[in-house]
């Protein structure tokens, strides 16, 4: 046994879903929503009461975004999570009727599976958690068990955003509803798609006759709002061109990347390999009676994220596990695993249960055998060393099936462990008062490392529209700065619509094809209702008469999209 631990471990989930409620069902709406409470989040709260039960802390860092929070916590979502979760029994005691008619015991048995993991979701839900899943988590937070960090009000893609105005919108929003919802301040962010810019003069890529103006780097607004740190991908840390062979693809995405890199060339984008992705590093360290506290980075270790990651090595694509893709039709349940990598549907093998207990084990085993040695091997001060594993949380339970029972036997492991300490965020940075002061590039966690993923041939026309409603925004905001009564309302939903605009999700959902045609429908909606509420206000300022069915329109609007109601139009000012 060690005297002390190699180093500290921490899982950083990161749980968001763009706003789905009064904004479809299926395939594409508020079926995600419930798939995701019912698969990933109340099973993994699940594990984390367990541990809270034996008086263990997790070494769990979760992110929530607000617009997710929201959802959650609005009263329609609890009577529909209702009907959804009664449907996914019922049509599990269907499938296992039919297949006990053709003979087919194994699929009955999985089909009885399914119908008692629904049921024990109910009773999660109605039971120990009052129908109150973001109250479950902020328990587990208030007992020490987890920390939970926010996230960008809407999942705003901060370095494309047109003003800074915006990008403290999305900030400041963020950490109001994270103390309304979990009455305390939050000490870390993640950053929408771990997207970061630094301070340059910035100018537009969907203009190019734009002079451009000094931009405040992210961290600069981040720590302006009391955070004290975000998770960023490995070549961020280190440096070197990430981006690959997308530059020659499209022409505003170079337009970006050169003016990013001609501001600082040799400085931020040389290769930093003595730059270790174990250690904390601080993005700026100066001190003064204005200026509140610094602003860390905390690294994504590629070695270990590999493991869960990858399609073809991680664990996820054990040929025992549960089959995402493949289900029974009208129900929609699974039956099939695996099998292999290169499987199609037609080659899947039946799943059976009894077989995923031992890998779940054997590759939980191997997750804190790859910990223990990569700490150990690290030649940095043990105090100081750690390793960061960031992960989408809707990959635990979701995606993979088996995700959360893997999940908590690494925790049980670390939580037993003397060669591995569990760690939270907050606690790295508490410890790392002598870190180094480090300056990193732009970039995101998204396919080359930049921001092609949300800015590329399908996806152009979409900023025009956001930055001309935010620049809009910052100016109405800053003309009706003392407005109240009905002009201040029709502000607020100016506001909200302007919001759900900026989501990241429309353009993560068009360019990878999943599902884009709901995607541009959600984005042209918003866009039109925040020049519809526009017209509104100019004339409610002016004190020109708005007709009643001007009004009714506006109230469907203000009756669909009624999230943030702490929401306060100085934000943007």
């Amino acid at each position: 046994m060690t005297s002390q631990p190699f180093g500290r471990f921490t899982f950083v989930l990161h749980s968001h879903l763009p706003y789905v409620l009064s904004h479809g069902n299926w395939p594409h709406g508020m079926v995600w929503l419930n798939e995701a409470a019912a698969e990933t989040y109340i099973p993994l709260w699940r594990v984390l009461e367990n541990l809270r039960r034996e008086g263990r802390r997790a070494a769990v860092t979760i992110g929530f975004s607000p617009v997710l929070v929201e959802q959650l916590r609005d009263s329609s979502f609890a009577a529909e999570f209702d009907d959804y979760l009664a449907q996914r029994q019922e049509s599990a005691r269907e499938d296992a009727a039919a297949f006990r008619v053709e003979d087919d015991q194994r699929k009955a048995r999985v089909a009885e599976m399914w119908r008692t993991f629904y049921r024990g979701i109910a009773d999660d839900f109605n039971g120990p958690l009052a129908r109150d899943i973001v109250g479950g988590f902020k328990r587990l937070q208030d007992e020490g068990v987890i920390e939970i960090i926010t996230c960008g009000a809407t999942h705003g893609y901060l370095p494309l955003l047109a003003t800074d105005e915006a990008v403290n919108a999305q900030i400041e929003l963020a950490v109001a509803s994270y103390r309304r919802h979990f009455g305390r301040d939050p000490n870390g962010i993640w950053l929408p798609e771990c997207a970061y810019r630094p301070g340059y003069r910035w100018k537009s890529p969907v203009d190019p006759d734009d002079p451009g103006f000094d931009r405040a780097g992210i961290e600069e607004i981040v720590q302006r709002h009391g955070l004290r740190y975000f998770v960023v991908d490995t070549h961020l840390l280190r440096g070197g061109k990430a981006v690959g062979a997308y530059l020659d693809r499209f022409e505003g995405l170079k337009r970006l990347w050169d003016q990013s890199s001609e501001d600082v060339r040799g400085r931020r984008y040389e290769e930093k390999s003595e730059r270790s992705p174990y250690r904390l590093y601080w993005l700026d360290r100066t001190v003064g009676e204005d200026k509140p506290d610094p602003v860390a980075i905390l690294t994504r270790d590629s070695r270990t994220s590999l493991q869960v990651w990858s399609g073809e090595y991680g664990y996820p694509g054990d040929g025992n596990y549960l089959d995402f893709h493949k289900k029974h039709y009208p129900g929609g349940h699974r039956y099939w695993c695996v099998t292999r990598a290169t499987a199609d549907l037609g080659e899947k093998e039946e799943y059976v249960p009894e077989n995923v207990e031992g890998r779940i084990r054997e590759n939980a085993d191997h997750f804190y055998s790859l910990l223990r040695d990569t700490l150990s091997s690290v030649e940095i001060d043990p105090g100081e060393r750690f390793v960061v594993c960031p992960f989408d949380t809707e990959l635990f339970g979701h995606w993979w099936f088996e995700g959360p029972r893997w999940i908590e036997n690494v925790l049980a492991q670390v939580a037993r462990s003397r060669e591995v300490g569990g760690a939270h965020g907050s606690d790295l940075v508490e410890t790392a008062e002598d870190a180094p002061v480090v300056q990193i590039p732009e970039g995101s966690w998204g396919e080359g490392g930049f921001h092609y993923i949300w800015f590329n041939e399908q996806t152009e026309w979409t900023w025009p529209l956001i930055h001309a409603a935010e620049k809009e925004m910052t100016r109405l905001a800053r003309k009706h700065a003392n407005a109240s009564g009905k002009l201040n309302e029709l502000l607020q939903q100016l506001a909200r619509e302007l919001l759900l605009l900026e989501a990241s999700d429309w353009q993560f959902l068009i360019s990878t094809f999943a599902a884009a045609d709901y995607a541009e429908l959600r984005f042209n909606l918003h866009n039109n209702d925040f020049r519809f509420i526009r017209s509104l206000i100019d004339k409610q300022a002016a004190g020109e008469p708005i007709d009643d069915d001007a009004w009714r329109k506006y109230e469907r609007i203000r009756e669909r999209d009624s999230l943030f109601p702490d929401l306060d139009i100085s934000m943007w000012a």
